[in-house]
């Protein structure tokens, strides 16, 4: 794995951060569906936490974009991350109740998405101003592990907090979390906007949109990343795999089985930095992580379908890597916190939808049918993408005219 964006005290604080905070993220998101459960009995209940999580997620990305743009990065991340601290006190509190509100895991599930919204775009477009550009690659890479951290080690501890000690427990860990976070961003030097910088506002966020329409190598990198996620994103369906292969005791495997395979790319990855042609590679990621959905979706035992799904995970790492890559690369500093918004939208909508979608399909076509099905309409998605957008698929960061210029530099590594 390349390495070099450690060498850089700010990044290695941002690191650090990060880990921290998913890991406690992760176990608030395995606690919230099981408090709920314990209190209503209901999966419709659980359900409704990811709609309560949408629409705030979409308007605090797109605003949070605007932000990034007009005010000091890190202080934008410092108050939203004491902001979710604030939130996951108020779940702690209300746990500890004797008879605790539903009502307040639905506002607070809501909030904690407005400000990871507002928060996301501070952090994508941070990273640039802190490596220089021949490591960006790398840095995407470290990000990566960032949240492969915390969904695989987040999960696995939260399931033991909560049935051995409690869903306050789970909580206060978190608040903890978030505690030691907020320390190390304090630590970070301030990030101030560019010099073209503007005001927040609705007109700012459609200028950003227009600059995206106006590159097709951009577009390329969201309409991608929709089909694949939309027509091939089979969690929803994982408990009713599990039980069709009879490895009800995978179930928890099939949840890791994406995040090891983007780990297992991403402390591989020292070759990413020599990969040039990333719009090719985002394409050639996509189709292997549709076909191996297919796959998935024909697998005769809970093995084969584990391998297919570490698979389908790198290849989906591969694709994540060379699209932030494209972004933070060419996108100016004065456009990229309203960009990220943009890819926000980009890569949470994906997942959600094609979540419904895969229980809809399932429903009228059987399990394995939606499953397979939704691998090949992606790979179909990916070849009509790379037929109808020659120039995403000829992106050449060597030659591409929108290069980084003219930006604060980063500090010399140490």
């Amino acid at each position: 794995m390349d390495v070099r964006p450690l060498r850089r005290r700010d990044f290695r604080l941002l690191m650090a951060s990060g880990v921290i905070t998913m890991f406690g993220s992760f176990i608030t998101i395995v606690a919230v569906p099981f408090q709920l459960k314990q209190l209503t009995g209901s999966y419709v209940a659980v359900g409704v936490v990811g709609v309560a999580e949408l629409v705030p997620m979409v308007l605090g990305g797109l605003w949070g974009g605007a932000i990034a743009d007009a005010a000091d990065r890190r202080r934008v991340i410092l108050w939203c991350e004491a902001g979710m601290a604030v939130c996951t006190g108020a779940l702690l509190v209300n746990a500890l109740l004797p008879h605790p509100a539903v009502w307040l895991l639905y506002v607070v599930a809501g909030a904690v998405a407005a400000l990871d919204g507002l928060q996301r775009p501070s952090l994508d477009a941070l990273i640039p101003r802190l490596v220089p550009r021949d490591e960006v690659t790398a840095a995407n890479a470290l990000q990566g592990v960032r949240w492969q951290v915390g969904a695989i080690a987040g999960p696995a501890v939260g399931g033991v907090l909560v049935v051995a000690a409690g869903v306050p427990v789970a909580y206060a860990v978190d608040v903890l979390t978030f505690v030691a976070s907020i320390v190390l961003l304090f630590a970070l030097r301030p990030v101030p906007p560019s010099a073209e910088a503007e005001r927040p506002s609705l007109g700012g966020i459609l200028r950003g949109a227009r600059y995206a329409w106006s590159r097709p190598e951009l577009l390329g990198t969201y309409f991608v990343d929709l089909a694949a996620m939309f027509l091939a994103m089979p969690m929803a369906l994982f408990p009713f795999v599990a039980d069709a292969l009879h490895a009800r005791w995978a179930l928890g495997l099939l949840y890791a089985g994406l995040p090891a395979g983007a780990m297992l790319v991403s402390l591989t990855s020292g070759w990413a930095s020599r990969v040039h042609r990333h719009g090719l590679a985002v394409l050639v990621a996509a189709g292997v992580w549709g076909l191996a959905i297919a796959g998935f979706g024909l697998a005769p035992d809970i093995f084969t379908a584990l391998a297919l799904l570490v698979v389908a995970g790198g290849a989906d790492m591969v694709s994540g890597l060379f699209r932030s890559t494209i972004w933070n690369q060419t996108i100016p500093d004065h456009l990229r916190g309203r960009l990220a918004g943009i890819e926000l939208l980009s890569y949470s909508i994906g997942p959600t939808a094609g979540q419904l979608r895969s229980g809809v399909m399932a429903g009228a076509v059987g399990l394995r049918g939606a499953v397979v099905s939704g691998g090949l309409l992606c790979v179909g998605a990916v070849a009509a993408c790379a037929a109808l957008m020659p120039g995403f698929t000829r992106y050449d960061e060597r030659t591409d005219p929108h290069r980084r210029s003219d930006e604060p530099q980063p500090a010399p590594a140490i």
